[in-house]
């Protein structure tokens, strides 16, 4: 189970939907720390964040809640986003914008190699060769231990590996929202991580007298635990990111590795 420490940015009441601004640094900062450092306490080895994340605030936050690194915590970032606002999110794949990206996020994680640095998103503006060329180098050159992608078809993900060695693909991806089913497939088969982000999608299919509600209620868990149990069954590959603020949610989730679903509640919570 890995935590997606997006959410941890501004203030608490900021932080829900899809239309959060992910904007500046929290103004629950001690908490934020405590809550990142208790994560990683309750077993938590992977946190994901992004350089477009508060500015890069959401990269300095997790450098001063677990610098120094304990052995098996990865730190993964992210590349290719820009914000010149709060509602802005624009794509932008220079190859020099990323390598200089990722100097700038080795400085705000204060650490000489990113374990895990990803293409937000691929730019249609610049060949592909380019931007995942970027990346070659700067693992080439030691700045970072593997590369990942973010919202990438199997087509986009197979271009990228005959450029370089992909490591994980960060998609999308619930019991709601299910559009990259091929995608797990194709990187379970081939050994490549799978990080899908908003992991937990309440709504209509975890409402009462749902197949998620009767599950859970069978496995003595709640809906959420549910629904991240059903992602770590779908595929041996798959890491879910939930992200929160609560301690409460935090200890929730990573609770849902202690579930094992059966192939007959799996089925059933699928629909």
């Amino acid at each position: 189970m890995g935590y997606g420490a997006m959410r941890l940015a501004g203030a608490p009441h900021e932080r829900s939907g899809m239309t959060a601004p992910i904007w500046t640094a929290p103004t629950d900062r001690a908490e934020a720390v405590a809550l990142l450092r208790e994560a990683a306490d309750l077993g938590v080895s992977l946190f994901d964040t992004a350089d477009a994340y508060a500015l890069g605030a959401n990269e300095e936050l997790l450098a001063e809640a677990l610098h120094p690194y304990r052995d098996g915590i990865v730190i993964a970032t992210k590349a290719g986003v820009l914000r010149p606002s709060p509602t802005e999110w624009i794509t932008h794949g220079h190859p020099a914008y990323l390598r200089q990206q990722a100097e700038l996020s080795l400085r705000r994680l204060r650490t000489d190699r990113i374990d895990l640095f990803q293409l937000h998103r691929i730019d249609p503006d610049y060949p592909l060769a380019d931007q995942i060329g970027a990346l070659k180098q700067l693992q080439e050159e030691g700045r970072i231990r593997h590369i990942g992608l973010s919202e990438v078809t199997v087509e986009e993900l197979t271009a990228a590996s005959e450029i370089a060695p992909i490591a994980s693909v960060q998609n999308m991806y619930n019991l709601a929202a299910r559009g990259h089913d091929p995608v797990i497939d194709h990187t379970a088969q081939r050994g490549i991580a799978f990080l899908p982000f908003f992991p937990i999608a309440m709504g209509e299919h975890a409402a009462d007298g749902s197949p998620v509600a009767a599950v859970a209620d069978e496995l003595g868990a709640t809906r959420s635990q549910t629904a991240l149990a059903w992602l770590l069954h779908r595929a041996p590959n798959v890491i879910p990111i939930p992200g929160t603020s609560s301690p409460a949610h935090l200890a929730e989730n990573v609770g849902a590795l202690e579930l094992a679903l059966t192939d007959e509640q799996f089925k059933r919570v699928a629909g």
